[in-house]
């Protein structure tokens, strides 16, 4: 009996080793994605210009980085405080956590360098090291074009300087450790000629992240089969629950029915002055989506994402929008 008492002993042991070790590689070792690269970025007018399309329209860094206005349809951002971040992630959409959306005008990265903030963006890295929560989709922009980034870089570096800092994020055990594990290296792809509308198409879609959103995910892994196809959740923080949107080609509950100058419509009403601020009062449809940047895009741009969508799986995919509560189900485009 002593001897198995002590052999237990001797397992026990060497299993919290084991837990020990591997926590403090977690912690310790991780994120493993190297060092960032020795760039200097040009901010030249060419590229601040494309900087600022890509940032406000495209990939729409600032609209997560700026806080929004939930009282009027779709959330646009307060321009007074561009880039400087205070946007809330915590228990009240159903967040693991507390996270608060970080300032990216030059007051915060003053003392950032230029690689530092290539690996941010492309890696998920910070440039203390420590690993970033993938609210950003820096998975998608790991395969953007190193260029593209670069005029990224360049435009931020051109904010106005905003004064603000936040409390520390906040992760739920045990995802505290395993944040650490998420961040990749960077998989810098290339940009393709807007004549290539494909593949043009792709590299948009891509760079914007339409799948983060529009594509239904367990645990943050997407579902097979449901490439694009949404019902993606989000807890709007009053008691309503969002569902993103089918974008597949299924002419029943996707956009397979849309023509391409519906489309390109849909989003640049927002930028054309059709559509107006409207109010949303608690238990009104509302949503996440940032249609007021993204319909700044070009109408070239658009209907490249248009014409790729198109060509993507159909999957027959109704979904239900928006729920006050689980019986009371709002379909609205």
């Amino acid at each position: 009996m002593k001897k198995f008492k002590k052999g237990a002993a001797y397992i026990a042991i060497c299993i919290a080793l084991i837990i020990v070790a591997a926590i403090s590689y977690v912690t310790l070792a991780l994120p493993n994605v190297g060092e960032p690269q020795n760039i200097k970025v040009d901010v030249t007018p060419q590229r601040i210009a494309r900087g600022k399309y890509l940032a406000n329209h495209v990939t729409v860094c600032v609209d997560c980085h700026s806080t929004r206005k939930w009282n009027v349809f779709a959330a646009p951002i307060d321009s007074a405080v561009l880039g400087a971040g205070g946007e809330k992630f915590d228990g009240r959409i159903g967040f693991p956590g507390e996270v608060y959306v970080p300032n990216i005008t030059p007051s915060n990265l003053k003392n950032w360098t230029d690689g530092e903030l290539y690996r941010a963006i492309t890696a998920g890295v910070k440039k203390d090291g420590s690993a970033i929560f993938p609210i950003m989709p820096w998975q998608s922009y790991s395969k953007m074009d190193p260029e593209d980034v670069y005029d990224i870089i360049a435009y931020i570096r051109t904010l106005q300087p905003r004064e603000s800092t936040y409390p520390k994020r906040k992760l739920d055990f045990p995802l505290n450790l395993l944040v650490n594990t998420m961040p990749k290296k960077a998989e810098p792809g290339k940009r393709p000629n807007e004549k290539d509308t494909l593949a043009y198409g792709a590299y948009l879609v891509q760079a914007a992240a339409c799948r983060e959103c529009h594509t239904k995910a367990d645990k943050g892994t997407p579902v097979p089969g449901m490439d694009l196809a949404g019902s993606n959740e989000y807890g709007l923080g009053n008691g309503a629950t969002l569902r993103s949107a089918n974008i597949t080609p299924d002419k029943e509950t996707g956009i397979g029915s849309w023509s391409k100058e519906q489309f390109i419509a849909r989003f640049a009403q927002y930028a054309n002055g059709t559509a107006k601020p409207a109010a949303v009062k608690p238990g009104q449809f509302q949503t996440i989506m940032p249609w007021w940047k993204y319909g700044g895009m070009s109408q070239t741009d658009l209907g490249a994402i248009y014409a790729y969508l198109k060509t993507v799986k159909p999957v027959k995919n109704s979904v239900n929008k928006f729920q006050v509560n689980a019986a009371q189900p709002i379909n609205s485009k």
